[in-house]
């Protein structure tokens, strides 16, 4: 009898360790696409209602309807939420425990959008969402919802403000919830989700939000899912990203604008001022010439190979792009992002167009942002391009000149910068690094494209340095969305190739 149990006992174990296999073996590619699928009309029909409500930052009241949207959202999953108190709009944390043993992730989202332009929008209401699929010509026809049903083709798009930048990766995630707990599993880890209502402003009060609920947030790891995938839309992880500085100068003329047939011998041009300072930055092949703006940058034989192994096609970039020969920082489209960069986002003097007067202007301003790598000290960028403005014979001064400068300095500039968020970047080879990796191979049963350095700013350095811990990004919408602007779209495709993503990283052992 007692070699009846043992025998017994020793066939349950077999049998549970068979089991255990079996199920690790199960959550695969083919099983993921079969738990998804029952999923994607509730999906659709919930981002629908989620988009529908406008979200500009600008208008707290808008922001305030978002948040109780989202707080029921996450607590129909059985999420614990809390609303974090800031100096400006509120944010919302929410929190799923599955065990104290395992380890906890912090997803950064953001839900506040662009403001819009509806004179621009090809559709009756930039947060009404549309259906829409491409027509012979190359433009966007509008459908039917009733196209989504059964097996959708995933060509078609959202046309809404924020369906692809940020709101979709949220809904991605409950969506993801919804198809573990219909099939009887739990996470592998802890959730944590921080949901950004200020990104679009540059999250000015993120830091202060992570200092005042600093053992809220306390994770082992954070996930930040924004942004497009690789210009391929391969399956992408972004390792890092850059930080972001800016700069205004205003270079001044005469007091007022002058009649340029009176004086157009005789005052100073202000807008050619500037645009020979500004063209002293740079060379032909647009590398920065001011000394030490490039310092602290080296790339050894293993960086090189890191960026080798991405997939760009630089002919497809420069099409995309409409240029014949890019600028000459690196050697290539991968090399360019390890260093900062030094843009003109803007300028303005006079007027043009419809508007055009026959003036000497009198004051000439440029705005420029300075894209910061890990090794850039902000302070320093800022204040070589300072330094320089003075080379250039400029008298540099933060206010407006009185008649006194203006009598006694020939060129004058003002003069203003800030930073608003650093670099970031990740080994490959960390812990983060390697178990979303495994989670995107299992999900899609090839290599994801493995990206150093993106080009764009996430505002989650806060987080880095004040929790002490690693971060990715995980982008899964599509390139071509318009972010930002009018018209912005998300590839059904990349939706649902995004739930699964996020199936696969919560079956996935840490």
């Amino acid at each position: 009898m007692h070699i009846h149990i043992k025998v017994s006992l020793l066939v349950l174990a077999l049998s549970l360790s068979i089991s255990t296999t079996v199920y690790t073996q199960q959550v695969n590619k083919a099983v993921i696409n079969e738990w998804v699928q029952p999923h994607l009309q509730k999906s659709f029909s919930e981002l629908k209602t989620f988009l529908s409500i406008p979200n500009d930052s600008h208008f707290e009241n808008q922001i305030l309807e978002n948040i109780q949207w989202l707080e029921e959202a996450f607590k129909m999953r059985n999420f614990n939420t809390v609303v974090l108190k800031s100096k400006g709009n509120p944010s919302l944390f929410a929190e799923k425990a599955i065990d104290p043993n395992l380890k906890t992730v912090l997803f950064y989202m953001h839900f506040d959008g662009q403001p819009v332009d509806s004179s621009k929008w090809l559709q009756p209401n930039p947060y009404t969402p549309v259906l829409k699929q491409k027509n012979q010509a190359g433009g966007w026809d509008i459908v039917d919802w009733s196209r989504l049903q059964n097996e959708p083709d995933e060509e078609l798009r959202f046309f809404c403000r924020s369906s692809s930048d940020d709101k979709s990766p949220i809904n991605m995630l409950l969506s993801a919830i919804d198809v573990l707990k219909a099939n009887n599993h739990k996470p592998t880890f802890n959730i944590k989700v921080i949901l950004d209502s200020e990104e679009e402003l540059g999250s000015p009060n993120l830091p202060e939000i992570v200092d005042n609920y600093k053992d809220l947030l306390a994770s082992d790891m954070m996930l930040i899912l924004d942004g497009p995938r690789h210009i391929s839309n391969q399956p992408s992880i972004f390792f890092g990203c850059r930080g972001l500085a800016s700069v205004e100068i205003t270079v001044f003329g005469p007091k007022n604008a002058q009649h340029s047939g009176h004086y157009g011998n005789y005052a100073p041009n202000p807008a050619l001022n500037l645009a020979k300072l500004l063209a002293s930055m740079k060379d032909d092949e647009g590398r920065v010439i001011i000394p030490g703006f490039y310092d602290g940058i080296e790339m050894d034989k293993k960086t090189l190979e890191i960026l080798a192994q991405v997939p760009d096609d630089l002919s497809e970039i420069n099409q995309k792009l409409g240029i014949a020969i890019p600028d000459k920082v690196g050697a290539d489209y991968q090399q360019s992002l390890q260093y900062p960069s030094l843009n003109i986002r803007g300028m303005s003097s006079g007027w043009v167009g419809d508007e055009v007067r026959t003036i000497v202007p009198g004051s000439a301003t440029a705005a420029l942002d300075i894209r910061l790598v890990v090794e850039s000290d902000p302070i320093k960028l800022i204040s070589l391009v300072k330094k320089h403005i003075e080379g250039q014979g400029f008298y540099v001064i933060d206010h407006l000149p009185n008649d006194q400068e203006r009598a006694k300095y020939p060129k004058i500039a003002m003069f203003n910068g800030g930073f608003e968020n650093l670099a970031f970047r990740t080994e490959f080879d960390s812990e983060i690094g390697e178990w979303v990796n495994r989670s995107l191979i299992k999900a899609f049963e090839e290599q994801p494209v493995r990206v150093r350095t993106t080009g764009g700013t996430v505002p989650i350095s806060a987080f880095i340095s004040k929790l002490g811990i690693e971060a990715v990004i995980l982008p899964m919408v599509n390139l071509d969305n318009n972010q930002h602007g009018p018209n912005e779209n998300l590839r059904l495709g990349n939706y649902t190739d995004g739930i699964k993503t996020l199936v696969a990283l919560l079956t996935e052992k840490i």
